[in-house]
């Protein structure tokens, strides 16, 4: 049902969007709109409760494909025409003036809808109540979150825990390779992400890096994310054997441990292993695979096995995944402890129900059956089947606006970290967030991710403390995703090493992702393309298409650089653009006055962009929708621009000499802009600057050699800012290389960077000035002296990096970490140290 419901919400947000648009490319007869509006609106009440089947099939339900083929012919025949319309954006009153090719095909979509709706009341009057679907949420319900606890999914693994740390610090000098073998779902990854943030083995190691290396893999960049964990550059031309030999002197003669999750092949072994070298200091490398062949044939190694969990311990974990640490009421004891031997041991298995468990009413009734329809979907099946059964079951139990957000999680690589922001403006460009009135459509989607999050089918995670939220999918439940995508029609996915050509006719495709190869574009229509992500070096795929683009709503673009630096004027009249970005190296690219008369963008991220002055003429029209922009060379703050965009979040620009003195920079208004939470500049500190007080981050790039006055002279509104949570200054200096913060300043700060301020030798404080302060970052400051002992005395510190500074700043971080523990606790702060260049 995930197809028909996405299809049909997003027909409804084409209406919607075209009714509200200032310039609408086509006209809608008035009594269509109405007549479609009212059956979409039907149709969308009724697959919210519509459930033909809890059981597993192999086959997509008649109807359900009829509801899903129908919204979609709504949708063909609106952006069609709009293609048709020649690729320009032409202003229309909406009116009852009949245009023949759209009016015939609407006429045929609202006629068979009409069949539709029949068959669905039918259906309505038979089985009446009895037919809605029982786990159709409130918004009570979508709140209430497992809330899981990390340590809950160890439980019955404390005694390989046991042995793994015990391989991972004895005494055996030479490399060791541990393998963790077991099959899909039964907690390998989990212990060895354990294992690899306790604080014993970080301190027991000199460095430690993650490395997921899946089915597809590519060496170079396993190489790049291990080097970027060690805060080394990762230049784009370098190659495989090129990072590999980096790799390998940063290594030497340090005793590290490396993680290599999920490994299929002995090849991805043999390419890599010769870049680890055996320092015979104590170096470990844990690898986890499902393949007890692949295990064996690693050298110097020793196997640890996931057994599977018992009776007792499948409803200990059930239990905590469920309800925490407030224990099981006694009612929901037995019917719990059944349903938790149904799942025969395997975690992944236990945590999912669990999540649809917390989600549940806890009531015996509602336990009961659940427990019956888990009984009949398991009973006398093989591990793996019985794992994919159970997984549908929480993935069949969804509300159903949740399914499609939930099946998109397929389209991405196996293993892949996905940004949070990014997989919520996929599902709202793709048109899976119905409308609510008063919200954005990015919180809606927020909820829905909190959601699935809460129900254990998406995995959320940090790579680092200051680093924004990614998220990831179990490849087990990636797996769940393509087969049922492709049952229901809702995606085809390709992996990367597919030729295009030879998969079913492409002409109705709506997304086109590439990841690592150059594809032939000639099966897709381009005009239907929504969302459109290409990697480095296909921007003339693109250009030489982007005029039947006319439909795009998501439009992202590598490219090394752009001829001429002349960028498609035609992208910025796109009707129904709401992302666009374009990361390119090359001149900077002036947007046209067109991009002032945007009314759906949201999101703006260009290498360096020019804006034009908005036209005089156009006060009316704001762009309301637009939440992030940048990199805008030569920002122009002034109150027009302001007004122009009023909800804007985050904020990217450069001003460079040509700004010191012009007064159309008006850097004074930006606190004007009262929704501001994250601002990014590269500016001279002459100009005058207002800061928002709703920023929650600030970077402060100054020109290097400017040092007419310094950082102080800003500092000061800087740290009166009371939600500011994120601050960085890169170059710049201060006056006389001297900081001194005063009382009240930073009472929100958690993370504070210092990156090439090197004239600052002195810096003075007291701990009550960073009360919240979790990380202190230092990079490249030549002429620090130490770093204030008074740090030691911040409750909430967690980690100082130094990085490429002097050996007395190393000496006062690491006296701060001992006094530190004195005063909080052994293992309360950590201390990373590195020499090679950021």
């Amino acid at each position: 049902m995930a197809a028909a419901y996405a299809t049909l919400v997003s027909a409804m947000n084409i209406i919607n969007s075209l009714h509200h648009h200032p310039s609408p490319p086509v006209s809608l007869h008035i009594k269509q709109v109405e007549s479609l509006t009212q059956k979409i609106n039907f149709l969308l009440e009724f697959v919210e409760g519509y459930n033909p089947h809890l059981g597993y099939s192999k086959e997509a339900d008649p109807l359900e494909c009829r509801i899903a083929d129908a919204a979609y012919a709504a949708e063909y025949a609106i952006e069609s025409h709009i293609f048709d319309e020649d690729c320009s954006i032409v202003s229309h009153i909406f009116d009852e003036v009949k245009n023949d090719g759209l009016y015939e095909a609407l006429e045929k979509v609202i006629e068979d809808m009409a069949s539709i709706e029949e068959e669905a009341k039918e259906i309505q009057g038979r089985f009446g109540v009895q037919h809605q679907l029982h786990t159709k949420s409130t918004p009570s319900d979508s709140s209430r979150s497992s809330s899981i606890p990390q340590q809950s999914s160890m439980v019955g693994a404390d005694d390989v825990k046991l042995q793994l740390m015990d391989k991972l610090t004895s005494g055996l000098l030479h490399l060791q390779i541990i393998p963790i073998v077991g099959m899909g779902g039964s907690g390998k990854t989990t212990l060895a992400r354990s294992i690899y943030e306790e604080r014993l083995i970080k301190d027991h190691f000199d460095i430690c890096a993650w490395a997921t290396i899946s089915q597809e893999y590519v060496i170079r960049d396993i190489f790049a994310v291990v080097l970027r964990q060690f805060n080394i550059g990762v230049a784009d031309d370098l190659n495989e054997h090129e990072l590999g030999e980096k790799l390998y002197k940063h290594l030497y003669g340090r005793r590290y441990l490396i993680i290599m999750d999920d490994m299929w092949s002995i090849d991805a072994w043999d390419r890599v292993r010769k870049y680890f070298p055996d320092n015979k200091n104590g170096s470990r490398i844990v690898v986890t695979t499902r393949l007890s062949d692949l295990a064996s044939t690693l050298p110097n190694s020793n196997s640890l096995g996931m057994e599977l969990l018992d009776e007792a311990d499948s409803w200990e974990l059930l239990s905590k995944t469920v309800f925490g640490k407030e224990g099981c009421p006694h009612e929901l004891e037995e019917i719990g402890k059944e349903i938790a031997k149904s799942c025969k041991g395997l975690p992944l298995s236990i945590v999912v129900i669990g999540g649809l468990l917390a989600k549940s009413k806890h009531t015996r009734e509602c336990w009961e059956e659940i427990g019956e329809n888990l009984n009949a979907s398991v009973v006398n099946l093989e591990d793996d089947e019985r794992c994919l059964k159970i997984l549908y079951m929480s993935y069949k139990q969804l509300p159903i606006h949740l399914k499609p957000c939930f099946l998109y999680m397929g389209v991405f690589p196996e293993d892949e970290e996905i940004r949070t922001s990014e997989l919520i403006r996929y599902w709202v460009v793709e048109g899976f967030v119905k409308a609510v009135s008063g919200k954005r459509s990015e919180e809606i989607a927020k909820e829905y991710l909190k959601d699935l999050i809460g129900r254990n089918l998406i995995l959320r995670s940090t790579r680092n403390l200051e680093a924004k939220k990614w998220c990831q999918i179990h490849d087990l439940l990636r797996d769940l995703c393509l087969r049922e995508a492709e049952k229901e029609r809702f995606y085809n996915s390709a992996s990367d090493n597919v030729d295009i050509s030879i998969l079913p006719p492409m002409s109705q495709a709506r997304s086109l992702m590439m990841w690592n190869v150059e594809r032939e574009l000639s099966p897709l229509n381009m005009s239907l393309l929504r969302i459109v992500k290409t990697k480095w070096g296909e921007e003339d795929l693109i250009f030489e298409h982007v005029d039947q683009l006319v439909n795009s709503r998501f439009l992202q673009i590598r490219c090394w650089g752009i001829s001429g630096g002349n960028f498609p004027c035609s992208i910025w009249q796109f009707w129904n653009l709401q992302t666009l970005i374009v990361y390119s190296y090359g001149e900077v690219i002036t947007a046209p006055i067109d991009f002032w008369c945007m009314p759906r963008i949201r999101h703006v991220k260009f290498k360096n962009l020019r804006l034009p002055d908005p036209p005089n003429d156009q006060d009316d029209i704001v762009l309301e929708n637009l939440q992030s922009l940048g990199k805008v060379f030569g920002f122009k703050c002034s109150k027009q621009v302001v007004k122009k965009i009023p909800n804007i979040k985050e904020l990217v620009f450069k001003n460079g000499e040509e700004y010191y003195d012009d007064e159309m920079s008006c850097l004074s208004n930006l606190d004007c802009l009262t929704k501001l939470e994250s601002l990014d500049c590269f500016l001279c500190t002459r100009s005058a600057i207002n800061f928002p007080h709703s920023l929650k981050r600030l970077v402060l790039r100054n020109n290097y050699n400017n040092s007419s006055y310094g950082w102080e002279d800003i500092l000061d509104k800087v740290g009166a800012l009371p939600h500011l949570q994120k601050l960085t200054l890169e170059y710049g200096s201060f006056n006389e290389g001297k900081w001194e913060t005063t009382e009240g300043q930073f009472r929100s700060l958690k993370f504070l960077t210092l990156k090439d301020t090197d004239n600052l030798a002195i810096w003075k404080l007291e701990s009550s000035h960073f009360p919240c302060l979790e990380r202190l970052q230092l990079l490249r400051l030549d002429n620090l002296q130490e770093i204030p002992l008074e740090f030691a005395e911040i409750a909430t510190l967690r980690e100082i990096d130094v990085v490429y500074c002097s050996d007395s700043v190393v000496v006062s971080a690491k006296r701060i970490s001992e006094e530190h523990e004195d005063y909080y606790g052994e293992g309360a702060l950590q201390v990373l140290v590195d020499f090679e260049i950021v």
